[in-house]
């Protein structure tokens, strides 16, 4: 038995195969019927976003699991065999366990540390227990997955640096103003970089939002979308002074903001603050606004620059995520170890068990009359040979089990044994709690 995952990604695949290969919430139950209806597939989980397509599975030997992943994706997409092969990840044992955590993380994805990919590895392994495509294995190898994301964010912060244009304008308004409950922002501009960022700053506390647009239908359609209220775009001036906040982001090709215009309106508002925040390039407010006194102006070059500053801050955090995941690997792998183990065990202990009993009911029939005392040296004999034969065996496969080593070990003593394991448990589609405190080989 192992863990597999096979898949694509944004670094391994071109948008028009990821499209093909991906998953819609419709076609979920005949993939999942598919992939665990034969005798391969124990538990499977299948993620599929923008950037990537990944299906984890839990299968009992990993070249027929392989092979029928493969067909799954090649019978859903309709991608020929040669672009699966050149476009797909194969992982198996503790690299798919590695891959789902970093995953889970953030590590993988397109922004370094974004927050979406736990919330979408979370939304797929629910979806798959309702499918009633899961296992043990499964249930625990995701559990985990999705608490190991968690504590990389908590502990690290990878996701508490800004690395977007409109959020970095946020986070400067924040740093100017210390809180911004009951500011008000004044929008020049309809487009989408303006709507993202004034969604940023209502999120954050704006309560105000005016919006400036040459076409002012289009201002009153983003206006309604926060509650706030449009204005013409002659009359930007005359809106100025109840605003803390100016985002700017049109596509003039001359200045929108002039400094005349603002030194007249700081005239008539003794005292005010102002910060301006100016994404268009070419830019929309003139600079010489910057040398007013009461008025901070940033730039797309200083937002870039708070963007580049943070995205060290994260892969800084990522050094520290990544030694969270190498741990909790190992922890998932012990565990793991354990459940290929236990059943092993205990049918080699069960095989001798009845080796012993079938040779000593032989053995007691040609010597005919033995006393009691006889028949217990035997017996004890023969208990002793088998637990001596068995010990180093058991022990050796134990201290396997903990290792990456152990399903190959525990696999081969099935064969050479010709073990007749227990019936296979029933598939459980609720989460089991990993708990490794005392292992379950019995050792502490």
């Amino acid at each position: 038995m192992s863990i597999i995952a096979i898949g694509v990604n944004h670094k391994t695949a071109p948008v028009e195969i990821r499209e093909r290969m991906s998953f819609s919430e419709g076609s979920l139950q005949e993939a999942y019927t598919k992939l665990i209806a034969g005798p391969v597939v124990r538990g499977c989980v299948i993620i599929s976003t923008c950037n990537r397509t990944e299906i984890y599975a839990h299968v009992m030997d990993v070249e027929p699991g392989v092979d029928a992943v493969i067909n799954l994706l090649r019978q859903k997409s309709g991608v020929e065999p040669a672009l699966i092969k050149k476009y797909t990840y194969i992982l198996t044992g503790n690299k798919t366990v590695h891959h789902l955590f970093r995953v889970a993380a953030g590590l993988d994805s397109m922004l370094l540390g974004e927050t979406q990919i736990l919330g979408q590895v979370r939304d797929a392994y629910q979806s798959a227990q309702k499918h009633s495509a899961t296992d043990k294995v499964i249930n625990t190898l995701f559990m985990q997955a999705i608490a190991v994301g968690k504590r990389a964010r908590a502990e690290t912060g990878i996701d508490r640096h800004a690395v977007s244009i409109s959020y970095a304008a946020v986070e400067l308004a924040k740093q100017f103003f210390g809180k911004l409950t009951g500011r008000s922002v004044l929008v020049v501009g309809a487009g989408k970089m303006s709507e993202l960022t004034a969604k940023h700053l209502v999120a954050n506390g704006v309560s105000g939002v005016i919006v400036s647009n040459r076409s002012y239908e289009r201002a009153v359609c983003l206006a309604r979308q926060f509650n706030g209220r449009a204005v013409k775009f002659d009359e930007l001036y005359g809106h100025l002074g109840s605003a803390d906040i100016v985002i700017s982001c049109t596509a003039a090709s001359h200045y929108v903001v002039r400094t005349k215009g603002v030194q007249q309106v700081l005239a008539e508002n003794p005292g005010k603050k102002i910060m301006m925040i100016d994404i268009a390039v070419p830019r929309d407010i003139e600079p010489g606004v910057r040398e007013l006194p009461g008025v901070t102006l940033y730039d797309i070059d200083d937002l870039q620059n708070v963007v580049d500053g943070n995205m060290m801050e994260r892969k800084r955090a990522a050094v520290f995520a990544e030694a969270i995941i190498e741990d909790q690997v190992d922890e998932f792998l012990r565990w793991l170890g354990s459940q290929f183990v236990i059943p092993t065990v205990a049918a080699l202990k069960r095989r001798g068990e009845e080796i012993k009993q079938k040779e000593l009911l032989r053995a007691f029939n040609k010597l005919g009359d033995l006393s009691e005392h006889d028949r217990k040296v035997i017996g004890s004999l023969a208990n002793s040979i088998v637990n001596q034969l068995l010990h180093t065996p058991v022990k050796q496969l134990k201290e396997y089990a903990l290792t990456e080593k152990g399903p190959v070990y525990t696999e081969a003593i099935n064969k050479l044994f010709c073990l007749d394991e227990a019936a296979e448990e029933p598939k459980e589609h609720r989460p089991f709690e990993l708990d490794v405190s005392a292992n379950a080989l019995g050792r502490r």
